[in-house]
């Protein structure tokens, strides 16, 4: 598991995914409540998602962007890329990412895209293979961006020098 990144020292950007309306019943009838999923990145490897839910949909905002804070992970890029393919999952949400080369821009559907674009990733094909749920599709790239390892990491878990793996 990828460790946590703290957001003070990162300069921010943050992106709503979705905005819902929740319902409870009770007694009296209906109350309604505002649930956001945001996703927050410094468009240079670092991301992190969260959700708020409040009465208000700016309060729900704001407390989704103060959770994706807590949640932020550190991706290893390769240049404007990643360095190998992956599949990242997450509940039914399925996501296969795979480099692509300098200049074929972000190929992704719309949750996955916001994940991505906030990473600094500019370059990549990506595919939602299962759930189109827009939470698992989130919780699914960062799954897989956490997944993936460069060059120097695998090395030194095989115990060999960079060279040796190419």
């Amino acid at each position: 598991m990828a460790q946590l990144i703290d957001a003070s020292v990162l300069d921010i950007q943050e992106k709503v995914v979705k905005i819902s309306r929740v319902a409870k019943v009770v007694k009296g009838g209906r109350t309604f409540r505002f649930s956001a999923l945001v996703v927050v990145g410094d468009g240079n490897g670092h991301v992190g998602c969260g959700t708020g839910k409040a009465a208000e949909i700016p309060d729900a905002i704001r407390k989704g962007i103060e959770d994706a804070k807590k949640n932020i992970i550190k991706v290893n890029l390769d240049n404007t890329t990643i360095p190998h393919e992956v599949i990242g999952e997450f509940g039914a949400g399925r996501v296969l990412m795979k480099p692509a080369a300098p200049g074929t821009g972000v190929i992704a559907g719309g949750p996955a895209r916001a994940v991505i674009e906030l990473a600094g990733i500019s370059d990549i094909r990506t595919k939602s293979l299962r759930s189109n749920n827009p939470r698992n599709m989130v919780n699914a790239t960062i799954a897989g961006l956490a997944q993936l390892k460069d060059a120097e990491e695998l090395a030194k878990l095989r115990g060999k020098a960079v060279e040796d793996l190419k």
